[in-house]
């Protein structure tokens, strides 16, 4: 068996600093046919589930702890695994956004820049790349030829940082030192909407 991706998108809403908005968010879960990881865990346990399609699932990895990315992170560490749950790993520095949202769940694991996830039999990076949040990470799958970037990077630019706990300087940043190091023709798998590659938004930013 060989590593693959699997997508779904699901609908919800985005709160933060007193505003929501309706928003669409992309499922990723990688992996083969017995074991996978969960890349983000927004709005509805049901729809991820669907993705999972019954295998155990390793790790629910966080790219950052926005509410839309998080909400159903610990109900979703009970529901897996025939209630046996998994692991969910988050950044750090995202603490004081996870207390936004859940008061009484912790994560479990703390990711670090270098932290290697391996899942059926392809390995996922974590790159730590702040700006949009302080714990912001994007996955980096090298033979799989793509990087799962959270709300770092879209295809278009860099990720909204116009609000609480983010950075315009610090992301664009991260963008060109942790994610323009990576060839031209990785997939850029985003958080919300289309797919791009590095060498498509390596134009777009530095012209």
């Amino acid at each position: 068996m060989s590593a693959r991706v699997d997508h779904a998108v699901v609908s919800g809403t985005f709160s933060l600093d007193g505003a929501t908005f309706d928003v669409d968010n992309n499922i990723w879960v990688v992996g083969d046919d017995a074991e996978c990881v969960v890349i983000d865990a927004p709005h509805d346990v049901d729809a991820i589930l669907a993705v999972v399609g019954g295998r155990q699932v390793k790790a629910i990895l966080c790219t950052h702890a926005h509410d839309d990315h998080v909400r159903v992170a610990p109900a979703l560490r009970e529901a897996v695994n025939d209630g046996q749950g998994a692991p969910i790993l988050l950044h750090p520095d995202d603490r004081p956004l996870w207390e936004l949202t859940h008061t009484d769940h912790l994560w479990d694991v703390d990711l670090a820049d270098g932290f290697t996830i391996d899942v059926g039999g392809t390995t996922l990076q974590v790159r730590h790349t702040p700006g949009h949040a302080p714990g912001a990470v994007c996955l980096y799958a090298a033979d799989l030829g793509c990087v799962f970037t959270g709300d770092t990077l879209f295809q278009g630019g860099p990720g909204a940082t116009g609000r609480s706990y983010s950075d315009a300087d610090q992301i664009r940043a991260s963008i060109r030192s942790r994610l323009f190091s990576l060839p031209d023709e990785t997939v850029v798998h985003t958080g919300h909407g289309d797919d791009t590659t590095i060498g498509a938004e390596r134009v777009a930013l530095d012209g």
